[in-house]
């Protein structure tokens, strides 16, 4: 168990180092946007490889890297990866409405959980 975690502690390093220089490469490459361009990118790529990895690691009996890449690498480089993956796979089990409902719950609890916690801190720290 600890040796696995801290696999993911690897592998969240590379993925967010990775997310860094990305969103550097995109600003230079486009200049500063007011949309979240580098962001959207990011999740993007990320779940694209998402897909990639889950299958290639499932096909080629590699799924002990699952927590490596999956949790550290793509789960540090973008959570929405893991996010696509859990809706994807509701789908795939013909929970569809589950998926819509994780979907739709995940965004707007979010973005609320988001919004009480600048209210808060806006309350705190002013």
């Amino acid at each position: 168990m600890f040796s696995t975690t801290l696999l993911v502690a690897l592998g969240g390093a590379i993925g967010a180092a990775l997310r860094f220089l990305s969103g550097t490469a995109m600003l230079r490459l486009t200049g500063p946007q007011e949309f979240p361009l580098a962001i959207l990118t990011v999740n993007v790529i990320g779940s694209f490889l998402m897909g990639l990895f889950v299958v290639a690691a499932a096909q080629r009996g590699l799924t002990h890297f699952n927590p490596f890449v999956m949790t550290g690498i793509l789960g540090g480089f973008t959570t929405f990866s893991a996010f696509s993956l859990e809706t994807v796979t509701l789908m795939e089990r013909g929970a569809t409405g589950a998926a819509m409902l994780y979907v739709i719950g995940s965004v707007v609890l979010s973005v609320g959980g988001l919004m009480l916690g600048l209210w808060i801190a806006r309350g705190i720290f002013a």
